[in-house]
């Protein structure tokens, strides 16, 4: 089977973000399967001459477009109508790329962004082969609660291309219960769409890794350190992290450290929410070469904060960080009510605070550290939560069933 894989941030483990294109088509390609990747350019990469570029990365053909971007991180930090901007250059160049592409027997297109669907819906009536749609975020509504689309006309034509998407879609994937049940608020039939949720890198993110090194370069000997890796944007908003921070700076709890990792657009206001008010208890660790050095990071914790802003459409969230850190074997600490709540208090594998309550996360972040059975309780449960429901190949293979159903049956040949 021949599947065309539509993502515009395509990242290898040599890379800072989300590898599950990565790990899914590696999958696919181990069970026999022929990968075509369309995506962004890999901006780290010298570019010779001409609009595309095709290289064969551990046996995935990617073809890599001059258009729009590829470091999700790196676009949070830009305005809202630049972001959409690129988003409509990628879709644009997809279109055409997907045009001259070998035929596909199914088209995998990956959001975000939505407008992944356009190239996706042309190369499945240009090629005659079935797309599949993964929702990664709900589009529009999430750039509607968090105020980035707001021009009525603007909505109008989101909604209508996001109903357009899902009905051209053979199958949707959907990567938490929230965003299925805004799938189907939308009418899409129920048999028409599946759970996947993100997967956990079980191979990468270990128990065992040793997290010393990370430690004594940050500085860290005998602190109990909270850390966050990841996008730090609008909807990734860790005002709640700095003020708890704050609170416990205040009150002399000097071996209780933050780590924030990551790059976005709030970064630079938490800095200086951070200077202002002289907090030594965090720490804005330096640029990460790829995902293994991560594993390492989050090896030199002792709990992994999961934090977004209190909007209820991020409540649907699937983050890849949590699946990590429930990997590395580390309690978690998430702020998301309805499914991450009962993630982690289900499964005992770490603590909900309430969103916008930093007075909440100091006290928690407290009573965790005068508890440490009770942290590495958390963190051997989260590890058996992720061998047991979030491996990555299990996932990958659900993936694959979905395919398997939606692509055309080939006609068997005459005696």
């Amino acid at each position: 089977m021949h599947i065309l894989y539509l993502h515009q941030y395509f990242i290898t483990r040599n890379g800072i973000g989300g590898t599950r294109s990565y790990e899914f088509a590696r999958y696919l390609i181990d069970q026999g399967h022929q990968v075509t990747m369309v995506t962004s350019a890999d901006p780290t990469l010298p570019w010779n001459s001409g609009l595309v570029r095709k290289r064969l990365i551990d046996g995935i053909t990617v073809v890599e477009l001059k258009a729009g971007y590829a470091d999700y991180q790196g676009g949070t930090a830009v305005t809202y109508s630049r972001r959409i901007l690129a988003f409509a250059q990628f879709a644009l160049a997809s279109a055409m790329a997907v045009l001259r592409l070998p035929q596909p027997d199914v088209v995998f297109a990956t959001s975000t962004p939505l407008t992944i669907g356009l190239p996706g819906m042309l190369a499945s009536k240009y090629h005659g082969a079935p797309m599949v749609f993964e929702v990664r975020d709900l589009w529009p509504e999430a750039p509607i609660q968090m105020g980035a689309l707001r021009h009525p006309a603007v909505v109008l034509l989101a909604r209508w291309l996001e109903r357009s998407i899902y009905r051209n879609a053979a199958h949707i994937v959907a990567l938490s219960p929230g965003m299925r049940d805004g799938v189907l608020d939308t009418g899409i039939p129920a048999d028409r769409v599946s759970i996947i949720p993100n997967a956990s890198d079980l191979d990468l993110f270990s128990p065992d890794l040793d997290g010393t090194a990370f430690r004594e370069r940050l500085g860290l000997q005998g602190k109990f350190v909270c850390t966050y890796f990841g996008t730090m944007g609008e909807a990734n908003d860790l005002s709640q992290a700095v003020e708890a921070a704050r609170i416990l700076h205040e009150r002399q709890e000097r071996n209780i450290v933050f780590v924030l990792h990551g790059n976005g657009r709030r970064r630079p206001v938490l800095e200086a929410f951070c200077r202002k008010h002289g907090l030594t208890n965090v720490i804005f660790s330096d640029p990460i070469p790829d995902k293994q050095a991560v594993a390492h990071l989050l090896a030199a914790a002792d709990v992994g904060m999961i934090i977004y802003r209190n909007v209820p459409i991020l409540y649907t969230c699937s983050p890849n960080k949590l699946f990590d850190t429930f990997a590395a074997g580390r309690a978690a600490i998430v702020n998301t009510p309805k499914w991450l709540k009962e993630l982690v208090e289900d499964n005992a594998c770490g603590v909900y605070v309430r969103p916008d309550d930093a007075l909440d996360l100091a006290n928690q972040v407290t009573y965790l550290r005068d508890h440490p059975e009770l942290v590495q309780t958390y963190g051997r449960n989260a590890r058996l939560l992720a061998e047991r429901s979030f491996d990555r190949r299990k996932l990958a293979a659900q993936l694959l069933d979905i395919f398997e159903q939606v692509a055309p049956r080939p006609l068997l040949q005459p005696l």
